[in-house]
């Protein structure tokens, strides 16, 4: 299942001044978030991947092309040879496709259509949020169902907290964000191709699609109260760092789980194709 992920966008809350790489190219450990995002998808079996690229793009596609396996895989070395113990983009297929320095989400979609109109079901994602929701009973449910778009719905991150005031001006209570009964969007979606028909020429994938596909009933949730982390700030992208390092790192469901074939996989295996 081909996996969109868009890696664009300028990422102003992430800026420092010290780089002008995109936000999924930030670091979390040895690797930047993008690819903790798409070595997720790989666990799950999903090896096909096509970059929105735009702002920094080059940043991007020098760090595949000068992809350095020893970095998180090890590896022996004879006489000054390297053998690898494992590998982790060997088997992976990524396209880079430039979608324009200010696309819109939706629009950078519309500039991929050619690239997933031949699927069922294609997956896509923002390349820097990270989760150890399983992907794989999100598609399953979104297949089983008639909807043309899904996406992971999660609690709220934020801390602050609500005050509930009466006509008075008296507070009759005081509680956090997150025991209101509201999910935010996770980031993570699965999608038919028709979904994009949704999106007008610089469009929004969830302000026109999700938002007209809701209206519509065409748009199912996959709630999730697990480990979910953005990394919209560098607040957030030193918490992700800082477990890494403390080797609290629930995203990295590879370390803990044997790889899982794709869905379709065990689908043709049951059917002895």
């Amino acid at each position: 299942m081909k996996v969109v992920l868009f890696c664009g966008g300028y990422g102003m809350r992430m800026r420092n001044g010290d780089s002008d790489a995109p936000k999924p190219m930030q670091m979390v450990g040895p690797r930047p978030l993008i690819w903790h995002v798409m070595r997720y998808y790989a666990h799950y079996g999903h090896k096909e991947f096509i970059l929105c690229l735009g702002y920094g793009a080059h940043h991007v596609k020098n760090y595949f092309l000068d992809y350095h396996e020893t970095e998180s895989n090890d590896f022996v070395m004879r006489h000054g040879e390297v053998e690898l113990q494992g590998s982790d983009i060997a088997d992976w297929t990524i396209h880079f496709v430039h979608t324009g320095l200010e696309s819109p989400i939706g629009e950078r979609l519309r500039r991929v259509r050619h690239l997933v109109d031949d699927e069922e079901v294609f997956l896509a994602n923002y390349a820097d949020v990270l989760t150890d929701a399983p992907i794989d009973d999100m598609i399953e449910r979104f297949r089983e169902s008639d909807a043309t778009a899904s996406l992971l719905a999660v609690p709220p991150q934020a801390v602050f907290h609500i005050v509930d005031i009466d006509p008075s001006e008296r507070v009759n209570s005081i509680y956090p964000v997150t025991d209101m009964r509201i999910r935010e969007n996770g980031g993570y979606f699965a999608l038919r191709p028709e979904a994009i028909d949704y999106i007008p020429e610089n469009g929004d994938l969830v302000g026109d699609a999700c938002t007209s596909l809701a209206k519509e009933g065409k748009l199912l949730s996959y709630t999730y109260d697990g480990f979910w982390q953005p990394a919209d700030t560098l607040k957030e992208r030193n918490a992700l760092e800082a477990a890494y390092r403390a080797g609290t790192r629930p995203w990295m469901v590879w370390e803990r789980e044997p790889e899982r074939p794709p869905l379709e996989g065990l689908v043709d295996e049951a059917l002895g194709r």
